[in-house]
């Protein structure tokens, strides 16, 4: 019922195409059949048009991966995998919950790599309290070991509502913001040495496999989003999906949208928007006349007198990716 939801809503999108990056996530997309992930690609193909070349991401469980699924999902249309990994590390899969261990891992990297897809990607996560700078190292070097075209690595943090959340209110450490800096910058020179580029603060790619739809968010460009509680944005109008599924169904089903929200930018908005996405990456962003001028201000000439950012090639660079937050909202602030 919910596939046949989002290709009604599919089926209703504005003309837009054709797509060149598909990226299915937002939960848990291996746990439901193949055949449901080909009908969702045909029927963006059918609207929008998919690019010969288009790059599909899935999201995936290393305990879901089998040989079959590598199969199916690759003859689905599925081309880049990108696997929540989280950890090597037994104790840290535990606190966090996974049902994975190291060995599954490892197993799922090696089939979507020995099925074909073109980029076969794995998700970290540091810093939670019962990790340790050995088994995070130890963690790196397991995944450098496996080979995979590119990897993330994302800081722990306590979102509301989540065990992790309840544990630190009855009085469990919480992690620690300098230890999960130590942890950044291990996996920045870990993975370095190994022949990964940084091309976003998080981000890690061999030459040529930067996830596309990654790299189309933090230009700011344009991409149309479907399903329950998805975000999309187009030519400055930022929109989302309501995240009830009960809603979801019944707003579609009923030929209603199931959009929850619209913002609309304005040019100012739109310039300034993409470059605060655009500072999370390597090559930093434009000195569009909205960042010069920010640039110019008593907190602009400060960030670039501490060497906190750089102008390289007319274009603004965060020198320490750990400060990206900081400087972000310093801009932000000058801006008001």
């Amino acid at each position: 019922r919910y596939v046949d939801a989002v290709v009604t809503e599919i089926g209703r999108g504005e003309d837009f195409g054709p797509i060149d990056a598909v990226f299915v996530g937002g939960g848990t997309p291996s746990t439901v059949p193949a055949a449901a992930i080909a009908t969702l690609l045909e029927a963006i193909s059918g609207r929008h048009g998919l690019a010969t070349d288009a790059e599909v991401t899935m999201e995936a469980n290393p305990e879901d991966w089998t040989g079959a699924a590598a199969d199916a999902f690759g003859g689905a249309g599925v081309t880049r995998v990108s696997f929540g990994a989280q950890s090597t590390d037994p104790r840290v899969l535990a606190a966090l919950g996974r049902r994975h261990g190291p060995r599954e891992v490892g197993r799922a990297v090696r089939l979507a790599k020995g099925a074909g897809y073109r980029s076969v990607s794995v998700d970290l996560i540091f810093g939670h309290p019962v990790e340790t700078a050995a088994s995070w190292a130890r963690t790196l070097a397991d995944v450098v070991d496996l080979e995979p075209d590119h990897v993330s690595t994302y800081a722990l943090t306590v979102e509301r509502g989540t065990p992790l959340s309840r544990s630190v209110a009855a009085g469990a450490p919480a992690p620690d913001p300098d230890t999960q800096a130590d942890r950044w910058e291990a996996a920045r020179d870990i993975l370095g040495a190994a022949g990964y580029v940084r091309y976003e603060v998080s981000n890690h790619a061999k030459p040529g496999h930067p996830c596309r739809y990654n790299l189309a968010v933090w230009a700011g460009g344009s991409y149309v989003a479907y399903g329950l509680g998805a975000h999309g944005h187009r030519d400055g109008i930022r929109f989302h999906n309501v995240r009830s599924l009960d809603a979801y169904l019944d707003r579609v089903e009923s030929g209603r949208s199931p959009r929850a929200g619209t913002e609309v930018m304005d040019a100012d908005g739109v310039a300034l928007d993409r470059a605060f996405a655009g500072l999370r990456r390597a090559a930093g962003i434009e000195l569009v006349p909205q960042v010069r001028e920010r640039l110019e201000s008593p907190v602009g000439w400060r960030l670039l007198e501490s060497g906190v950012v750089e102008v390289r090639e007319d274009r603004l660079v965060v020198v320490d990716p750990l400060l990206t937050d900081l400087v972000a909202r310093e801009l932000l602030t000058t801006a008001d």
